[in-house]
């Protein structure tokens, strides 16, 4: 019956590592894609938005960009970034009064 015990105490530990190691896995996956660079198509696809919508966040600055050859490219990180500045949670007020 020990030995069960312990089995079972060691099966518990080792899936406690492997939980461990996949979170910093995922975590490294997010930050390398955070670096990524994605064209119009996928921003379009990812904002649900218009290209003329995309095309006015380039031209007021809302959206960073760069331009090689004609083709725009974005960077994950950025748009994550106009995401979160923009984002609003009606159920929390700034000044802690709801």
């Amino acid at each position: 019956m020990k030995e069960i015990v312990n089995l079972i105490l060691s099966l518990s530990q080792e899936i406690k590592d492997l939980k461990a190691r996949i979170e910093l896995i995922r975590q490294s996956r997010a930050e390398r894609l955070k670096n990524t660079w994605i064209d119009n198509q996928d921003v379009l696809q990812t904002l649900h938005i218009s290209k003329r919508t995309l095309q006015t966040f380039r031209k007021n600055g809302t959206l960073p960009y760069s331009k090689v050859q004609g083709k725009f490219y974005y960077k994950v990180s950025d748009i994550e970034e106009l995401l979160q500045s923009n984002y609003y949670n009606p159920n929390f007020e700034c000044d802690g009064v709801k």
